[in-house]
């Protein structure tokens, strides 16, 4: 591809017709006018109620978000509806244009409509009431064979994927646009409640309130414990500092401190110095879904190291220096032997505590009814759907850690926001698409490529990369002929989602997100 893009690219420059030079050079007239076409599709054809899914086929026939949705369903889980929003609210600041003020503000009461009353928000917002997501939890989310956080409807607000996150940042930044009052009460909810769900010891559960029958398969429930997957606890503190420079609240800054503390707590002792996905309250490693065992994990460790060298610039505070050491010289100490290696994948996800051998997941089965998951020291033959191995640069995180130790924390935490209180927002947040749980975005396109392929209707058509069985009733018992082992999806009762080669054409709103970031660049670049 990469190839045929450059021979490409050299025959234009021998013969450049006037048609192709505008739309490999638009005017900033050209981009505005694209931007306000597709955005008028995205609010006026595609939102409900003001909210987004991840994907449609062009007739509706079938939707999604990280699964199969139903029509009144709105996502919250990143690129949906507050992802929306904020790049509603950057291309205002690009163009001055009111009208995507108001696409915001759309986005914005979807959200706050579906906010629970605890003051969070589920991964979804089904606006189709209690019984049709009671329904949707029975049908599609149960026979998610992979999707074991879909499984079961806990009914509380959760952290995972950075949904609420996502959301709350979004209504803090929209509030303090224009101070709007009809925002204030869902933000003052969504603020209440990341200082409510903050456990004791300083950190925050995958979900909240935690209930009673949140356990599956058997396994103890594992959403309410410390939560370092998918950056939980940091995520939370980045909400709280962007609510402190933006509105400022004098529970802030002990709730922060409390929560960075817990990563203090949470470190196993050498010469196993790492973290879990989560944490009991004795601050011993957990296991969580049934192919996250209780283990030491090679990627969180990183990620902690890195946030903790994030804490030392924010407070100057050398206590947040002082595990990296330890935990850099496990890492090197469970690095597989070459044989094992994938790439640059030379890790291991899961290390056995006391022992520090790998630990290899499997599964076997064809459905969630008929299927388990199952641990052993054995690499042959992994899921395919979680990395068994990883990648962690630790010669790069000993060097920033001996650069950071040189510098006094005085110095080095001079900009923190941390310290210096109210101060403005950015105008722009949206830099790009994270690639994550939503397979199916499209980017790398120049402005001119995109004013030229946006098509009469107003959206830019997405080759869909992933897709599902539609729900076709509960799995059978009998295990159905093929190797599952390592795909992505089991038999054809597993609703979860699966790489196809040749996807339908559809709708993508992170390739609407992606392609808008790269039209208000270009914006800029010309203004």
């Amino acid at each position: 591809m990469i190839a045929r893009r450059q021979l490409l690219a050299a025959s234009a420059a021998l013969m450049l017709t006037p048609a192709l030079a505008r739309a490999q050079s638009p005017s900033s007239a050209e981009i505005a006018a694209t931007m306000k076409r597709a955005t008028r599709f995205m609010v006026e054809k595609l939102a409900y109620r003001g909210g987004y899914l991840w994907s449609y086929l062009p007739d509706r026939s079938r939707v999604w978000g990280e699964l199969e949705a139903y029509k009144t369903m709105v996502w919250v889980q990143p690129p949906g509806t507050a992802t929306m929003g904020h790049l509603y609210l950057d291309a205002y600041h690009a163009t001055g244009d009111e009208y995507y003020y108001q696409a915001s503000a759309k986005a914005a009461q979807a959200l706050i409509d579906g906010q629970l009353p605890t003051g969070g928000w589920g991964y979804f917002i089904d606006f189709g009431g209690p019984a049709s997501t009671k329904r949707w939890y029975e049908t599609i989310g149960k026979n998610a064979w992979r999707m074991e956080e879909f499984q079961h409807h806990w009914g509380n607000a959760t952290f995972d994927d950075q949904g609420t996150g996502e959301a709350i940042r979004f209504l803090i930044r929209l509030y303090v646009e224009k101070r709007e009052a009809r925002f204030k009460r869902g933000l003052d909810k969504a603020i209440n409640f990341i200082f409510a769900s903050q456990l004791d010891n300083g950190g925050w559960p995958q979900r909240w309130p935690r209930v009673k029958d949140g356990g599956l398969h058997g396994k103890p429930d594992y959403t309410g414990l410390i939560t370092f997957n998918d950056s939980v606890i940091n995520d939370n503190i980045d909400v709280l500092l962007t609510y402190h420079q933006a509105i400022g609240d004098p529970r802030v800054l002990p709730a922060i401190e409390r929560a960075m503390d817990v990563y203090l707590k949470t470190q196993q002792p050498a010469p196993q110095a790492g973290w879990g996905l989560q944490h009991r309250a004795d601050f011993s490693p957990a296991g969580a879904r049934t192919y996250e065992p209780e283990a030491l994990v090679t990627h969180t460790t990183a990620s902690n190291i890195q946030e903790l060298m994030g804490f030392y610039r924010l407070t100057g505070n050398a206590k947040y220096l002082a595990p990296i050491p330890a935990a850099l010289d496990w890492l090197d100490s469970v690095r597989l032997p070459e044989a094992l290696w994938v790439g640059n994948r030379q890790f291991p996800t899961f290390v056995e505590i006391g022992t520090n051998k790998p630990l290899w997941v499997h599964r076997r089965g064809s459905n969630v009814v008929n299927g388990e998951y199952y641990v052993d020291h054995d690499p042959a033959h992994t899921i395919g759907h979680y990395n068994p191995r990883r990648s962690v640069d630790v010669s790069k995180l000993r060097r920033e850690y001996e650069k950071l130790r040189a510098i006094p924390g005085g110095p080095v935490s001079k900009d923190s926001p941390l310290l210096k209180g109210r101060q403005p927002l950015s105008a722009y947040w949206v830099a790009a698409v994270e690639p994550g749980s939503d397979m199916n975005v499209t980017g790398g396109k120049s402005a001119g490529e995109l004013v030229a392929s946006l098509n009469a209707e107003g959206w830019w058509p997405t080759q869909l990369k992933a897709i599902s069985h539609p729900y076709r009733g509960p799995g059978s018992k009998e295990v159905a002929p093929g190797d599952f082992r390592s795909s992505n999806v089991g038999d054809s009762s597993d609703t979860s989602p699966f790489d196809v080669k040749d996807g339908p054409i559809g709708i993508s709103t992170g390739t609407y997100i992606d392609h808008m970031v790269t039209l208000i660049g270009a914006l800029r670049a010309g203004s």
